[in-house]
C-alpha cells in the first residue's frame, strides 16, 4: 500500500478508490488470519459445547469498541460489524468442530 495516497491526502476519486481497494485486500488477509484462529479453536477445543463462549464474544465487542473510540471510528459501526463478525466466527468455528470430529 506503499503508493496508496493516504485518504486525507487524496484529491481525485481515482485515489479514493484505489485506497478503498487496497484497504479492501487487507481486511481480507486479515480475516484470513483470524479465521485460521477459528480453526485452531475448534481444534483445540474440547466439545462442541465450548464453541460459543458469551463472556468472550462480549469481552471480544468491548474491546473493540473502545479500540474504535481510540481510533476515531463510530463505536456504534465497530459493535454492529463485531457482532456480525463473532456471530459468522462462531458459525464458521462450529463447522470447523463437526468437520474435524466428523
Amino acid at each position: 500500500m506503499d503508493d496508496i495516497v493516504p485518504g486525507p491526502d487524496c484529491t481525485t476519486m481515482a485515489e479514493v478508490r484505489a485506497g478503498v481497494d487496497a484497504v479492501d485486500r487487507a481486511l481480507i488477509a486479515l480475516l484470513a488470519r483470524r479465521f485460521a484462529y477459528m480453526a485452531a479453536a475448534a481444534r483445540i477445543k474440547p466439545s462442541r459445547d465450548a464453541v460459543r463462549d458469551e463472556a468472550r464474544k462480549a469481552q471480544v465487542i468491548a474491546n473493540v469498541v473502545a479500540e474504535a473510540g481510540r481510533a476515531g471510528v463510530p463505536e456504534q459501526v465497530a459493535a454492529e460489524l463485531w457482532e456480525q463478525l463473532v456471530e459468522a466466527s462462531i458459525a464458521y468455528e462450529f463447522d470447523m468442530f463437526d468437520r474435524l470430529r466428523g
